[in-house]
């Protein structure tokens, strides 16, 4: 199961409890999405599916949910964003993710808290202000040295997500939609209002090259570094500004 953390800010002394209670709830949820989808857990309903015990049809609602939204984001990216792996597998890790932390952050309101962040994988949603005036900032680490930041970036309302993915951590297991090659990029964080987005986002501008950058930076709401293949920074207008 993906690492998750999570950090709340509390306003009173009656709220003592609530770190307690919002990280129980946050392992409820990372729980339960690893249960149905994890492709490492042979009991996961999507191993089922997997070695054919169960068809999609016969699948839970919320696996064929997932599927949908999985299916509309390879649409929306002109299918280089896809569910499906080379082997025919069907692999939802794409969304899934993103998807636990959405939920994560309704289960994080639905306790009353309104600041806090989750951090799944080096995915992070934020709400709300860090400290009192004081943005959240997230940190976008350099591949090549896992112990230095590339950037640091504030999270300015609207702006509540971020997603990075690459090769760096978990060696080549994103691939070009052309050719079958590795991607030109080493990898890609994605900076948007919502962690589904920017988390498909991120595998959609790996997986299709300059191209699929292009065309996100200009179909989304998004700011993108990218770290190509030699070490150079691709960056959107808004963070070679200086504003998210």
């Amino acid at each position: 199961m993906t690492a998750a953390s999570v950090t709340a800010r509390t306003r009173a002394v009656t709220e003592a409890a609530a770190p307690d209670a919002a990280l129980a709830a946050v392992r409820t949820v990372f729980t339960r999405w690893d249960e149905r989808f994890s492709l490492y857990r042979p009991d996961s309903e999507i191993s089922r599916i997997a070695r054919g015990d169960i068809r999609l049809t016969q699948a839970s609602a919320e696996l064929r949910d997932c599927y949908a939204i999985a299916l509309d984001w390879r649409d929306r990216t002109d299918g280089v964003f896809t569910p499906h792996r080379a082997d025919g597998v069907l692999d939802l890790s794409g969304v899934v993710k993103s998807l636990a932390i959405a939920e994560a952050g309704e289960a994080l309101r639905g306790l009353g808290l309104s600041e806090w962040s989750v951090n799944a994988g080096g995915d992070l949603l934020v709400s709300g202000d860090q400290s009192p005036g004081q943005d959240w900032v997230a940190g976008i680490v350099d591949p090549a040295s896992r112990h230095e930041l590339l950037a640091s970036v504030p999270l300015v309302a609207p702006v509540r997500a971020v997603a990075t993915s690459g090769s760096a951590e978990r060696g080549e297991h994103i691939w070009t939609s052309a050719g079958g090659g590795p991607s030109p990029y080493r990898q890609v964080s994605v900076i948007g209002l919502d962690i589904v987005t920017v988390d498909v986002l991120a595998t959609t501008i790996i997986a299709g090259g300059e191209a699929a950058l292009g065309r996100s930076i200009e179909t989304f709401p998004i700011e993108v570094l990218a770290v190509l293949r030699d070490g150079s920074l691709v960056a959107t207008a808004g963070l070679r500004s200086g504003q998210s």
